[in-house]
């Protein structure tokens, strides 16, 4: 989702930094200056320093919320005693950039939700300062991870609600830039 979502914001037009972990597949829009990362320390620390100088930004990645303490460069041998895996919360990328976010910017974010997913979402998005949320479901067929397709819903700061059909993730981010800019537009007039 993340791909194609820079791929349509470069197509609209926008100088797009794209912040990608390790996956198989690349943008096509060959404007796209492409940071990839590897960790969720090494993503946070990327967006973090970006953010500052972006006029929106999206968060698509599904960023993991604990990582291992401890990380061993070489094999770790097999032995008797169990193995007990201890872990630390990785930064919470949305909720840090909502804190610093200045009236001038766009904080779009998203939540996989299983339950009370619209409730779940708008209050996701209140407590992390962000202008939209966009709720994927995993009660969907063929939406979310490991599909072409997507079903969201797109839930803005004031909590109105547009849902959409399953549709291509293409289409999809379409709709999301689509509601972006018309948030723009509204923050310019005023």
């Amino acid at each position: 989702m993340g791909i194609a979502l820079a791929d349509a914001a470069a197509d609209f037009g926008a100088e797009v930094d794209l912040v990608l972990g390790p996956v198989n597949i690349r943008p096509k829009n060959i404007s796209i200056n492409l940071i990839d990362v590897t960790t969720a320390e090494s993503m946070a620390s990327e967006c973090i320093s970006r953010f500052v100088s972006c006029d929106i930004a999206i968060l698509a990645a599904a960023v993991a919320d604990f990582t291992p303490e401890k990380v061993s460069d070489k094999k770790m041998k097999k032995n008797e005693a169990d193995l007990i895996l201890r872990l630390k919360p990785t930064t919470d990328i949305a909720k840090t950039l909502g804190a610093v976010k200045k009236p001038s910017q766009l904080l779009a974010g998203f939540a996989l939700e299983t339950d009370n997913e619209l409730n779940n979402a708008y209050t996701k998005l209140v407590q992390k300062n962000l202008d939209i949320i966009v709720l994927n479901s995993l009660n969907e067929e063929g939406a979310g991870f490991g599909f072409d397709t997507n079903k969201i819903t797109i839930i803005d700061r004031n909590n109105n609600i547009d849902k959409f059909e399953l549709k291509s993730k293409e289409q999809a981010a379409e709709d999301i830039l689509n509601k972006i800019v018309s948030m723009i537009n509204k923050m310019t007039i005023v």
